[in-house]
């Protein structure tokens, strides 16, 4: 696989690059030290994954997720961050990212990281995602958390599952042996009983009600 580094300290992209390219399966095609940077040689140089920090200059990250996106969506973003809070990982998520993984991880956990967004899974990092099954657990205990949930048919969690873990609706129809339009009921259904708009609140609601098995 093709990845590009954007980090705007020169020290992480040298330390990534060379664990990266340790790896048989893994090519470090480009570097990029601000989120314009980062936009201008994605396009150039398409690759697979763009292991994205998020607070760089003259683009953020978010803003050069967005970017890239809009103009390759069949490239996977992998945020990397030093920052291990809900609110910064919902964001990017909304922007477009397939995962997160903080600057503190283990040479092991960013190349299953980079490994697992490059197949179009979803990744998140360890104590984060148990940071929102905790939460998620104590709305529970309290009686806070309503019963959608309940609402979604075994189906409809199926579906969710691979949604949330970045799957194509074409490629989901494939796994289940469904048609496209199915495939597409079974979404619109979701996103009506839980009320939710976009793919970040959907990776949010797999991972707090057990339904994504995050790496």
């Amino acid at each position: 696989m093709k990845v590009l580094i954007a980090d705007d300290h020169a020290i992480v992209r040298s330390g990534v690059r060379l664990l990266l390219e340790s790896q048989e399966d893994m090519e470090v095609v480009g570097e990029a030290s601000d989120g314009e940077e980062c936009v201008a040689k994605t396009i150039e140089l398409l690759p697979d994954v763009v292991l994205m920090d998020i607070a760089m200059p003259k683009a953020s990250g978010l803003e050069a997720t967005r970017l890239i996106k809009e103009q390759r969506p069949k490239t996977q973003i992998l945020a990397l961050s030093m920052h291990e809070n809900e609110r910064y990982f919902f964001e990017i998520m909304q922007a477009g990212a397939s995962g997160y993984v903080i600057k503190g991880a283990t040479p092991a956990q960013l190349l299953a990281a980079v490994r697992a967004v490059y197949k179009g899974q979803a990744y998140l990092y360890p104590s984060l995602a148990k940071r929102l099954l905790d939460e998620y657990l104590t709305r529970v205990d309290r009686g806070e958390e309503n019963e959608s949930y309940g609402g979604l048919t075994e189906r409809e969690r199926e579906v969710l599952r691979l949604i949330a873990q970045g799957y194509t609706n074409r490629e989901i129809a494939q796994m289940l042996y469904l048609s496209i339009n199915t495939v597409e009921r079974h979404r619109s259904n979701i996103m009506g009983k839980l009320n939710m708009h976009s793919r970040a609140e959907l990776v949010k609601y797999a991972i707090s009600s057990g339904l994504l098995d995050v790496k």
